[in-house]
């Protein structure tokens, strides 16, 4: 790569994690939640491959899988209570905004795919397209159990955190139905490393640094 592409490249990276900042910032999430996932996704993804353009598409697919939800009003994406019919269906319209978004970037075809399916469901009862199975990406398979394990272990406005325990739990007892059982299976072989992760939310020193593993200077 020549400086040139390098800089691109390095400055690409810099303005989507900004821009995934903000957008935690405006879901008034706190713990970098999207740069959180992305990293415990690689954990179940290099169980899978050691291929770095693959771990970068997962890398950026799962950083990025929210970013949709900057076309969503305040009305909704802050509302804390029950949602209409109306406001369900402008927030089921992210992946698509989302996919829209990161598409249009060169080289993140992959990664927009993550985007667009992260809210779909291994039984086909998720959305925007109700895909099923196998023909759910890989990567958004996999970030789904992630999503869930951040979901149930961080503190959330109208709930404290529950345990590590409480995630595998219920991670466990949706594998089939909500999640791959493939993706659960390295859930449980990875238990001991996203455990630390968890608790550390994120640290370098558990080897969730994708730049220590392939090279990346600012992220993938």
């Amino acid at each position: 790569m020549n400086a040139e592409a390098d800089t691109l490249e390095r400055a690409d990276a810099a303005f989507s994690e900004a821009l995934v900042e903000a957008l935690d910032i405006r879901e008034h999430e706190t713990g970098s939640h999207s740069k959180r996932v992305a990293c415990h996704t690689l954990v179940l993804a290099r169980r899978f491959t050691t291929d770095p353009h693959q771990l970068h598409q997962i890398y950026w697919g799962a950083l990025l899988h929210d970013i949709g939800k900057i076309g969503v009003s305040d009305a909704v994406l802050l509302n804390q209570g029950a949602l209409n019919k109306n406001e369900w269906e402008e927030m089921r319209s992210h992946p698509e905004k989302g996919y829209h978004i990161v598409s249009q970037i060169p080289g993140m075809v992959e990664a927009a795919e993550i985007v667009r399916s992260h809210e779909e469901r291994f039984d086909g009862s998720g959305y925007p397209r109700g895909l099923r199975g196998e023909q759910i990406c890989f990567g958004a398979r996999l970030f789904a159990v992630i999503d869930t394990l951040d979901a149930i272990t961080s503190d959330r406005p109208y709930r404290k955190a529950s345990s590590f325990e409480q995630a595998r739990d219920e991670i466990v007892k949706m594998s089939g139905t909500q999640f791959d059982p493939l993706a659960v299976q390295a859930f449980l072989a990875e238990e001991t490393t996203l455990r630390e992760m968890v608790d550390a939310k994120c640290m370098q020193s558990n080897g969730a640094s994708l730049s220590s593993n392939t090279n990346a200077r600012s992220g993938p």
